[in-house]
């Protein structure tokens, strides 16, 4: 099984209302792609690559797990217009 191969699999046990999850192989690496369902909305698709040793260690299951949150919690982040940070909102 490729990387490729073994990633996907994984990734087929993970459902969700709404985000879709797939892995692409980029550069000569394995990349997890996370999109929202709804497309219409024109947000961006967000790419985060995989390394090797982290697709053939023992725990992949686990790591791949924690990591997808991770980028999830950081995907809905850089979903904000508008937070109390921006220069623009300052008086």
């Amino acid at each position: 099984m490729t990387h490729l191969e073994k990633v996907q699999a994984e990734l087929r046990r993970y459902e969700h209302k709404l985000m879709d999850f797939s892995a692409r192989e980029h550069n000569g690496a394995v990349e997890l792609v996370i999109e929202l369902k709804n497309r219409d909305l024109g947000l961006h698709t967000y790419y985060a690559p995989l390394h090797a040793r982290d697709i053939d260690h023992s725990q992949f299951s686990w790591t791949l797990q924690s990591y997808l949150y991770d980028c999830l919690h950081d995907y809905v982040v850089e979903m904000f217009i508008e937070t109390p940070q921006n220069r623009s909102n300052l008086p």
